[in-house]
């Protein structure tokens, strides 16, 4: 008669294609139950957003049909995301599984525009999603979430982050009539506001945490890399040279304060014509890959240029939202598992540091 270590043993040749590890060895198997050849478990994934995830459960149902004995089988799957970074050295924020902080070395690379729709790609997927709008000096979030006039409330000396489209939302620009108002802070008050937003907010349980940041290597990429720990910087470009180049220069900044880099992304990659199907590289080709080889970092996706994406941001209506559709829209959902992905191995790595640690 079949057993369970036998079970368990068929179950461990099913690897995990993001973590090169056994799902086995990894936890994933939960509340397993074998009564006379009916056997019954959960499969616990890393996160919701995992691109393979669908290739995993046909793994683990073609394992236990090859396992002599089974009468039934039952099978659950469910999702639950890595910690992929250290709760226990950050009290202030010991409920949000991941930070991810999205930065360009410039501006005009649609930077706030991809951390919109990833926040929103991910919150779709099942996750538990909360975005912080950090661009102090012009926050554009409430104008693309079509939440000008929305405001947040202070409950125990806590912000209580604005609700959209099921991600938690927290931005300067609730706070300022954006059309006339400008800030104008130096460093290290930006700074301040930075670190507020972060720890004296109620962003409950979040799996993860999207930091737009402003462009380029000043005070609030800064702040964000020295004052909690983060699980990683995900890097916004666009194809030519000119914002490659500079992109570069971000990546640099956050590997000397030893900040992980989820990847690189490429936004407003080619233009697919809507009579003939083809692409048409407007700004060149090929600049996030180019970094991503060179500096040997993950290549997160490509985001064609889309008017439809520009027109939905300046009315309020994200691309994924109103035309889920559309090219931009699987891309980004694309991308969106790609980021759960590397949060994932992150994670992983990290707990291998701790345990590690403990070990010694």
């Amino acid at each position: 008669m079949v057993g369970v270590d036998q079970v368990l043993t068929k179950l461990a040749t099913v690897i995990d294609p993001d973590l090169k590890k056994d799902i086995v060895s990894m936890g994933m198997i939960k509340d397993l139950e074998l009564n006379d050849g009916n056997l019954k478990f959960t499969l616990e994934l890393t996160t919701p957003a995992c691109p393979f995830n669908d290739q995993i459960e046909q793994d683990v149902r073609k394992a236990v049909g090859e396992i002599e004995g089974i009468r039934n089988f039952d099978l659950n799957v469910t999702a639950k995301v890595m910690e992929g970074r250290s709760l226990a050295a950050d009290e202030a924020m010991s409920t949000v599984k991941n930070i991810i902080g999205v930065a360009s070395g410039k501006g005009g690379v649609g930077k706030s525009t991809v951390s919109l729709n990833l926040a929103l790609a991910l919150a779709q997927s099942g996750a538990k999603v909360g975005l912080l709008d950090a661009d102090i000096y012009g926050p554009s979030i409430p104008l693309m979430l079509g939440m000008q006039k929305a405001f947040m409330e202070v409950d125990n000396n806590k912000l209580q982050p604005a609700d959209s489209h099921g991600i938690k939302v927290v931005s300067f620009g609730f706070f300022a009539e954006q059309e006339h108002q400008a800030a104008i802070y130096r460093g290290p008050i930006i700074s301040g506001i930075l670190k507020q937003f972060l720890v004296d907010t109620n962003w409950s349980d979040l799996d993860y945490l999207i930091v737009d940041l402003p462009p380029g290597t000043g005070d609030i990429p800064l702040t964000l890399a020295q004052t909690i720990p983060i699980t990683g910087i995900l890097v916004v470009t666009t194809p030519q040279d000119v914002a490659s180049n500079v992109a570069v220069k971000a990546i640099g900044m956050f590997n000397k304060l030893n900040v992980p880099i989820i990847g690189v992304i490429e936004n407003m990659s080619y233009f697919v014509c809507p009579k003939c199907s083809d692409k048409h590289y407007v700004f060149g080709e090929g600049g996030a890959k180019r970094i991503s080889e060179k500096y040997n970092i993950p290549f997160i996706g490509e985001i064609p240029l889309n008017s439809g994406i520009m027109q939905g941001s300046d009315k309020g209506k994200p691309v994924i939202i109103t035309d889920p559709n559309s090219p931009s829209a699987e891309a980004i959902r694309a991308a969106a598992k790609n980021v759960a992905a590397q949060c994932s191995i992150l994670a992983a790595k990290l707990k291998e540091e701790m345990q590690g640690d403990a070990a010694a």
